[in-house]
């Protein structure tokens, strides 16, 4: 998709910009010759500098993608999910940048909280504003526009995608793309686009010939999902037990996030169960206590085998891309060892992350969970 129209006849710009700095006090500077109209993701016409030198990035995962465009130099500023780095938990990212997000001027609160008057004293170039597809709180298109409105900056709106389906994915595509077109990365867009799909493919390509019902019968309980949460938090759509094909004991639920009866759990009995170690943060009442403690729970044939395994949370300020690929070649060398027999998985971990964000972070990562990731867990 071609998401730049270059504007050569909007002399009435300059005229309709007095009016309205007259009456809302917003700086902007977008004279016609140095200007292209950006078509965002909601069909909104947004024209912004031909040529980007500073932006900001509004809500969960708008920054994340600037990482992946190697394009983080152009963040101006940092809502506050990413300004407390102490308090970052489970972002690949936010380690890389650490020192370099804490070290930039604040422009709201997280999920999209814009300050106006911060973004109107940093004086970004545009904004890039994230949504979430089935969240009632993500942003919509009215939001980029009010947001457009109070400050005078351009804002291009988009949604964040997910490995839900393979529509999400192919939005999350084509949000890179669309602000890789905004601010010159278009060949980086592509090269992320590309390792994503040949990362799926190798992935899917070592167990494409396992027989249905040679397939393992698989369980993701203490799914973080805008907090930590316990055993029934599960993912019926988890992109690693597809990618692997595993049988997602779950997937009969949808493709949203679920909660699940206990009971429901007992009566699947998996064969393995893997955990999102998110659920650590909830202390005695996270997964890895209820499945010690829990009668119901101890009598799963997973529990009793031992076949209880611990994997990267992956929900930190929505989907962290690079650990979601990086959890299926650990499931994977789990599950089914002889296809996976080339792969450490920790190896694995640092090379998708070194890609991503930059540099391999797998170990940095993990002891954020006591080292528990990629390991056996022992009840």
């Amino acid at each position: 998709m071609d998401y730049r129209k270059f504007n050569f006849g909007y002399g009435w710009i300059p005229l309709l910009l007095l009016l309205f700095l007259a009456t809302t006090g917003c700086v902007a500077d977008l004279s016609s010759e140095n200007t292209v109209i950006i078509t965002d993701q909601y069909g909104r016409e947004v024209p912004v500098p031909s040529d980007v030198e500073s932006v900001l990035c509004s809500g969960a995962g708008s920054l994340r993608y600037l990482v992946y465009l190697q394009a983080e130099d152009l963040a101006a500023g940092v809502d506050s999910a990413d300004k407390e780095q102490d308090n970052v938990l489970g972002r690949p990212y936010s380690i890389v940048h650490a020192e370099r997000f804490a070290a930039l001027p604040l422009f709201g609160e997280f999920r999209g909280n814009d300050d106006p008057e911060k973004v109107i004293a940093i004086g970004p170039d545009l904004i890039f504003k994230a949504g979430s597809s089935g969240i009632a709180s993500g942003a919509d298109a009215a939001d980029a526009e009010a947001l457009q409105q109070r400050t005078g900056v351009p804002v291009i709106g988009f949604q964040y995608g997910s490995f839900r389906t393979e529509a999400d994915r192919h939005l999350m595509f084509d949000s890179l793309r669309l602000m890789g077109s905004v601010i010159g990365r278009e060949a980086r867009a592509e090269a992320v686009i590309a390792f994503i799909d040949e990362t799926i493919a190798d992935l899917e390509d070592r167990t494409r010939d396992i027989p249905p019902e040679e397939r393992k019968r698989v369980y993701i309980g203490g799914v973080g999902s805008r907090g930590a949460h316990g055993i029934i938090s599960t993912e019926p759509a988890y992109g690693p037990f597809g990618w692997v094909h595993a049988e997602n004991v779950a997937s009969g639920l949808g493709t949203a996030h679920a909660d699940v009866a206990k009971e429901a759990l007992v009566d699947w009995d998996p064969d393995y169960i893997f955990i999102d170690l998110s659920t650590t943060n909830l202390g005695e009442s996270g997964a890895i206590d209820q499945l010690t403690t829990d009668p119901a729970l101890n009598c799963l044939s997973a529990v009793k085998s031992g076949k209880i395994y611990g994997v990267l949370p992956y929900n930190a300020y929505t989907t962290n891309y690079g650990t979601v690929l990086a959890n299926a070649y650990f499931v994977g060398s789990v599950l089914y060892p002889e296809r996976f027999a080339d792969i450490d998985p920790a190896e694995k971990a640092d090379e998708i992350y070194s890609f991503l964000v930059g540099e391999p972070v797998f170990s940095e990562l993990n002891s954020q969970y006591s080292g528990l990731g990629f390991s056996q867990l022992h009840l």
